[in-house]
């Protein structure tokens, strides 16, 4: 499992092993890190032109430290010292043994970014705050406008390392060189944006064995997903029941159960009006009339996709007993009270629209803070929620560490994705996951499909849908063979 952790635990892992190191060692750790990712990023050193844009902080020293390296191995290294009286004194010294040269200022930068193949960004460190500073800003649209690679030091500088958010100028990299653990900002956008690949340096820090973030691997994964036994039949495997879809809003129905068949239940049951598009593509489903109540035995429920102003069948789900999933329509019915009084587990999956009205705020505010924005929904509600998105978030409305997913494609940005996603989490739900587990599961192999039903085309929902078992499949076979 891939974590994340707070500025404020990196900083205090970092006091406790410079205490038991000689002065300037952890440094030196970092230092070379770096130098090694550039210089595989350059891919020939000797006579390459490096630019290091140094800030007053330790990244400032880390990039000096390793132009200093990449010095001596031939390139030509120009600092740009943008705090020249708070430079780190020790980094410039190696930097100019190393034949290294500086220049002054924002000014004295844009010839030396221009002739550059590398820039390294050692700006701010992971506690800067609110954008660039206007005498640094210049140097990050220098940078991005020039034809160098870009690597930051730790995290692209003008992003915050905790929230993920961007709330100003900041630099662009190609790949960003971490040091001891990923920082949230790395893995939510729209900072990740900001991040390109990331590197992570071992330096020997010590971290507590609970994260801000998490990020599962095919290894959780699979350790995850249910796997019937010898003695299973479909109900011991779980029954999900789906209440979706509306005479306008068929399709969401077929979405809904085609992404609940796929996702390890051993029978799926519709209540809804497009009974007869549900029977008609998948004959296996369980189709009632009437209410959720009537329809039958079931482990969760998923409701909202496509029901339109269908209120009652969303309310009559929420009384049930069971894990409830709402999703879509669902969600403008599911009142807070309502929700909160529920004592079975509640999950919410809204994109970003969906969260600001929840919340009462614009979209643009939730976009700008998906971490907060989630963990604000789930105190909220009392509600496990799902925050879809280019970067899906899960968040407890307890606390704890939030999962964050990225294996999906800008593809899925498709009509009825959602109501895939929706019924394949709410089947992980019936065959027993709980709601955060069924939620990052979900998203996971959802994302997954539509990477292998894209292939770098468009892609249809139905096409995702369909892919769901090439993605349980890469994910087994991916443990099993190693």
């Amino acid at each position: 499992m891939r974590t994340a952790y707070s500025v404020e635990t990196v900083r205090g892992a970092e006091r406790e092993l410079m205490a038991r190191l000689p002065d300037g060692a952890l440094m030196q750790r970092a230092a070379a890190g770096l130098a090694v990712a550039c210089a595989e990023l350059l891919g020939r050193v000797y006579g390459s032109r490096v630019v290091l844009l140094v800030g007053s902080g330790d990244n400032g020293g880390d990039a000096l430290y390793a132009g200093a390296r990449l010095g001596r191995r031939g390139a030509g290294v120009t600092a740009v010292l943008l705090a020249p009286e708070r430079t780190h004194t020790g980094g410039l010294d190696a930097l100019l043994r190393a034949g290294g040269t500086v220049v002054r200022g924002a000014d004295a930068a844009e010839e030396p970014i221009r002739r550059a193949d590398l820039v390294v960004d050692g700006i701010v460190g992971i506690g800067g705050k609110g954008g660039l500073r206007p005498d640094a800003a210049p140097l990050a649209e220098l940078a991005r406008e020039s034809r160098a690679a870009v690597v930051a030091v730790d995290l692209p500088s003008g992003v915050e390392a905790d929230s993920g958010e961007v709330r100003g100028a900041a630099v662009r990299a190609d790949l960003t060189v971490t040091f001891g653990t990923h920082k949230p900002g790395l893995l939510v956008d729209p900072a990740k944006e900001y991040a390109g690949s990331v590197r992570l340096v071992d330096i020997g820090l010590s971290l507590p064995d609970e994260a801000e973030l998490e990020a599962l691997q095919h290894a959780d994964v699979a350790a995850l997903l249910p796997v019937p036994g010898a003695e299973s039949d479909k109900y011991r495997r779980g029954v999900v029941g789906i209440a979706a879809g509306s005479a306008r809003y068929p399709g969401a129905a077929v979405l809904a159960v085609a992404g609940a068949l796929r996702g390890g239940a051993g029978a799926v049951r519709y209540v809804g009006p497009a009974g007869d598009a549900v029977i008609a593509r998948f004959p296996e489903t369980l189709v009632s009339a009437g209410s959720p109540e009537r329809a039958g035995r079931v482990q969760a429920w998923v409701a909202g996709p496509g029901v339109g102003d269908d209120a009652d069948s969303v309310a009559a789900v929420l009384k049930s007993d069971v894990p409830v999933l709402v999703d879509a329509d669902g969600l403008r019915f599911a009142e807070r009270g309502v929700v909160r009084a529920r004592t079975a587990p509640t999950l919410l999956t809204p994109h970003a629209g969906e969260a600001a009205a929840l919340l009462g705020v614009s979209r643009d505010e939730v976009e700008g803070a998906r971490l907060a924005s989630v963990r604000e929904l789930a105190a909220a509600y009392g509600a496990t929620v799902l925050l879809k998105g280019s970067t899906t978030l899960v968040a407890e409305p307890g606390g704890g560490p939030v999962r964050v997913n990225s294996t999906g494609t800008a593809w899925l940005a498709t009509a009825g994705s959602g109501d895939v996603l929706s019924g394949l989490t709410g089947s992980l739900l019936a065959v027993g996951l709980g709601a955060l587990d069924a939620g990052s599961v979900g998203a996971y192999l959802h994302g997954l499909a539509g990477r292998f039903a894209a292939d770098g085309a468009p892609v249809g929902a139905y096409d995702v849908a369909d892919a769901v078992r090439e993605a349980w499949r890469d994910v087994m076979r991916d443990v099993l063979e190693g």
